[in-house]
């Protein structure tokens, strides 16, 4: 007995460090993601026309869709290589590196040879004015490049990430970053560049990055690839229960995007302003969404390797610490927004009508890491788990709350009435996979 409680009190030591170990640098490398959409419209803020904003924005908008849609590179991987990891398997981790890799370079390229027919059923759906919708042409036309580097990173970052090597997957992303920083303001306000300098900057930021990330991985382990086979590589059975949860949470994004595409939408239909505006908090919203991605990624690592070593306590350990810090989280977040919620908007812009109509809609900023954290969170438990199934179920139902409260409160709301609908997708997102959990502990007996 007594042993069993030292090595229960051990592991519950062990699993702390190594969740904050892990959490730290991943907070950090998850806010370098939407750093570079927040850099951009930051940049671009400093030009006096709120159309550049709105460009810039329905250009993210567009990006963010087609990449979020193959989120699953990023997230899958994690699972798969955290489970291998932790059966010792290194044949296993090697193939949860390659796999996904082929489906990075296919849909990379894909995206690069059927850019014209996206950019223009983007531009149909989303809607805007003739000056917004050139500039977005314009910023779609260059970044498009940079399609198969960025999902090729996907893979980089969750193979990184499951092998737990969080330093080499932050030290790729904030050279990215402050890559990135040094080209807007060279091209935007040293060139006079506009949107064209805001994409090329982008542009070449990611390339570089990945292509330093791939380098470094490939030089490492080339002598361990080389031992994989093709025939071990396509393997029916692992490459079918990949696709499976690829899959689901292909589904989980499309339901994902579907809100906000159309929140996006709805704020075009309503003028530049008040598009500038949202995408202004959007940038905000992302910021501390991927914060609570450092705790959630953490979460999935632990959760996957006390799966694949059957190791009960490390998978419950996780998920205590998963709801308490991202609490936490929550609270820090809001409050923060509460304190310098003007502060953070002048960052991003210097025309004072933006900036006021941005103000009008902070509460809703200061509401969604209380409503929504708990959903992030649970989301990277079950990727961990890799039962994506679960996702795809919870998010279809936010998403139809989602539609209700437009189709019921946006006419009168109006603007308020959008930011209300994605508060409630994003509590709605929370409860329903939280109502999963019991599930998921039978599934993987971990009850």
């Amino acid at each position: 007995m007594q042993g069993d409680s030292t090595l229960h009190n051990n592991s519950a030591i062990f699993s702390q460090r190594k969740y904050l170990n892990l959490a730290i640098p991943l907070i950090i490398s998850g806010i370098s993601t939407p750093i570079l959409g927040a850099v951009d419209t930051a940049v671009i803020g400093r030009i006096p026309d709120p159309a550049s904003i709105g460009g810039v924005a329905i250009g993210a908008v567009i990006f963010n869709t087609m990449y979020w849609l193959l989120g699953f590179l990023r997230t899958a991987t994690s699972g798969f290589t955290a489970q291998a990891e932790g059966a010792g398997n290194q044949n296993e981790v090697l193939l949860a590196f390659l796999r996904p890799t082929l489906i990075a370079l296919f849909f990379g390229l894909f995206f690069v040879l059927i850019q014209k027919p996206i950019l223009m059923v983007a531009l149909f759906v989303i809607g805007g004015n003739e000056t917004v919708s050139a500039l977005a042409s314009d910023y779609f036309s260059i970044r498009i490049w940079g399609a198969p580097f960025i999902l090729l990173s996907y893979v980089i970052i969750g193979w990184l990430i499951g092998r737990e090597k969080v330093r080499l997957a932050l030290a790729v992303q904030v050279f990215m970053n402050v890559l990135n920083i040094i080209l807007d303001i060279y091209f935007v306000i040293g060139l006079e560049m506009g949107v064209k300098g805001v994409a090329y900057a982008t542009l070449i930021a990611e390339v570089s990055a990945v292509s330093i990330g791939a380098f470094f991985i490939l030089r490492t382990y080339k002598n361990s690839f080389s031992k994989i086979s093709a025939s071990v590589l396509l393997a029916v059975e692992p490459l079918k229960r990949m696709l499976l949860v690829n899959r689901d949470l292909f589904l989980r994004t499309i339901c994902l995007l579907a809100m906000t595409g159309m929140f996006t939408s709805l704020g075009a239909s309503m003028g530049e302003v008040v598009l500038a505006a949202n995408a202004i908090l959007l940038q905000i919203h992302y910021i501390i969404a991927y914060f609570f991605s450092g705790f959630a990624n953490a979460s999935s690592i632990l959760i996957g390797k006390g799966i694949g070593s059957g190791n009960k306590l490390l998978y419950h350990r996780a998920y205590t610490l998963s709801a308490s810090w991202g609490l936490g989280a929550a609270i820090l977040s809001s409050f923060i927004i509460v304190l310098f919620g003007d502060m953070i908007v002048g960052i991003f812009t210097v025309l004072p009508e933006v900036q006021v109509t941005a103000m009008d809609y902070m509460v809703w900023m200061v509401v969604f890491p209380l409503f929504g954290f708990w959903g992030l969170q649970l989301e990277g438990i079950f990727t961990g788990a890799t039962e994506a199934g679960y996702i795809r179920n919870a998010i279809m139902l936010a998403l139809i709350i989602f539609l209700l409260v437009v189709w019921l409160l946006v006419p009168s709301l109006e603007n308020h009435g959008v930011w209300l609908a994605f508060v409630l997708f994003s509590l709605g997102r929370s409860l329903f996979l939280w109502m999963y959990v019991p599930k998921l502990n039978q599934k993987k007996k971990m009850v």
